[in-house]
């Protein structure tokens, strides 16, 4: 069963997700960006949201920037979905984490295909 702050954990990235994909309009922001994870304080005051933006690291600043600049809309799209008494004040943060499965996943197919 899951904890009361799992599941606001899962709504606020999946609300993220879905303004991110969406909503936002901004050309900054890349055309692969992944919600993570996300991470509320149990007061429910702060949030770190996790992204992943794959492209070079110009596009990744970018989308970043474009990010931290569309977070009031964000954090007021996350108060109109998700009935919370109090919604936190969000804070982005780059994730590399797929990218480097997808580091390795090539570094495994090489060491493979060399193998055969």
């Amino acid at each position: 069963m899951k904890t009361r702050i799992t599941r606001i954990n899962d709504e606020i990235a999946r609300v993220t997700a879905n303004v991110i994909r969406s909503e936002l309009s901004d050309p900054r922001i890349g055309a692969v960006v992944s919600v993570v994870k996300s991470e509320t304080t149990s007061d429910l005051k702060h949030c770190k949201i996790s992204v992943s933006i794959l492209g070079n690291s110009d596009e990744q600043k970018s989308t970043m920037d474009a990010l931290h600049r569309a977070t009031g809309f964000i954090r007021r799209r996350i108060a109109e979905t998700i009935n919370l008494r109090q919604t936190p004040e969000i804070k982005f943060e780059y994730d590399d984490s797929i990218e480097h499965g997808m580091r390795m996943r090539k570094l495994i197919e090489s060491v493979n295909s060399g193998e055969n």
